[in-house]
């Protein structure tokens, strides 16, 4: 029997995957999941046991939530990364590490074939593919789901028809949780018009109220909240389990997928977009305009790159060396109130503060320089306008 290294979280696409493998192609699959920040203790001995109920062989969970914030989620932070300036890249940022840790999975098992659930509309295929073809170009990929066009009713048919129980109503919405948030999917997200209801979201709204709290960050890694010193994936999860309640992080991100056509999805972002605003606040205030500036720009490609799969790129080490590099100073405390279904930066506190600076500050009068001073850089910053008024001569 040829073996073969699936990609599997437990889903209906993967749960699919290991009943067709193993009872109508005869491969010996390994079902291996990789725990980006999804899955809990309990969740995976599930996994384990539904697994082998459907046939694999084996099953291996590789905890790679430290991995992900060290490679991927610190550089989004740095960036302060939203996609369509709305999105944190959730899903896409851990697909990279999944994709990557089952390759290395694979190879060490010297494996066959590598599979993956992933259909043929989507980002995923792209993200999952490329990476495999990129670090173990000798094994064959297969995608079923995505090969034989199935649709989630033929696949739940499918299973029913070899004894399995799995409901349309379990279906319904597919749910990716991670460290970086949550994607939902659903029949709402296929169309323009309709939103989410209510019970699709992971949490719901529990505290009504409002609550300040402060998340301290050194050299732009979020390293202590509410005062006390913890490592920066521990205060995401629990930033994660304060904000959720108040059922803060909510959006629909519409994009463009890497294969050319629109695609829209739902998500709850609770830590992920509170940090990356609270963190893109004490940036203004401890970066110079230039480095803002080039660091925007920079930020943008890089999470365009790693959305559409390109993380193995070398220009992202780049990238990733210049982001690091500007947040030296990037060091201090911010204070949120969260509301519900909101949240607001009141404000910040640091050493690297420029608004402190004695040389010059921000007011009605000034001592870092006189009018007269003002007056000449002025004119001077006018020149080009004054030339090319009156060589085009151009109207208002």
């Amino acid at each position: 029997m040829k073996k073969l290294i699936l990609a599997y979280s437990g889903g209906l696409d993967t749960s699919y995957c290991v009943k067709y493998f193993t009872a109508d192609l005869g491969y010996e699959v390994h079902a291996v999941s990789v725990n980006t920040g999804g899955f809990s203790e309990d969740e995976i001995a599930k996994n384990k046991e539904k697994a082998l109920a459907l046939g694999a062989t084996s099953y291996t969970n590789i905890d790679a939530v430290q991995t992900f914030y060290d490679t991927v989620v610190k550089y989004l932070i740095f960036g302060n990364v939203l996609k369509n300036n709305s999105y944190p890249l959730s899903v896409s940022a851990e697909r990279i590490v999944q994709a990557i840790e089952i390759a290395k999975f694979a190879k060490a098992q010297n494996a066959d074939a590598i599979a993956h659930g992933s259909t043929g509309a989507g980002n995923d295929q792209v993200r999952f593919d490329m990476t495999f073809q990129t670090l173990v170009p000798e094994l064959e990929i297969i995608t079923p789901i995505r090969d034989n066009t199935l649709s989630r009713k033929q696949e739940i048919d499918y299973l029913q028809s070899h004894g399995i129980e799995w409901s349309w109503e379990k279906a319904q919405y597919s749910i990716n949780q991670g460290l970086w948030g949550t994607s939902v999917g659903g029949s709402e997200t296929l169309t323009s018009h309709q939103t989410l209801p209510e019970e699709a979201y992971p949490s719901q709204l529990k505290n009504e109220g409002t609550e300040t709290i402060k998340i301290g960050f050194t050299k732009g890694e979020p390293t202590s909240l509410n005062g006390v010193d913890d490592t920066p994936v521990a205060i995401i999860e629990k930033l994660q389990g304060i904000a959720k309640d108040y059922a803060i992080g909510r959006g629909m991100h519409v994009g463009d997928t890497i294969i050319g056509i629109k695609g829209r999805v739902g998500f709850e972002a609770s830590a992920p977009l509170i940090i990356l605003e609270a963190h893109r606040t004490l940036e203004k205030h401890t970066l110079s305009k230039w480095q803002l500036q080039h660091k925007e720009n920079i930020a943008l490609w890089y999470g365009t790159h790693l959305h559409e799969g390109l993380y193995l790129e070398p220009v992202m080490r780049d990238f990733e060396a210049f982001l690091q590099s500007s947040q030296s100073s990037v060091t201090g405390t911010v204070e949120i109130a969260l509301h519900p279904y909101r949240f607001e930066i009141i404000g910040i506190q640091s050493d690297y503060d420029l608004m402190q600076s004695k040389v010059a500050s921000y007011g009605e009068e000034n001592q870092g320089w006189t009018a007269s001073e003002a007056k000449g850089f002025i004119k001077i910053m006018s020149n080009q306008g004054k030339i090319i008024q009156a060589v085009q001569s151009s109207e208002f």
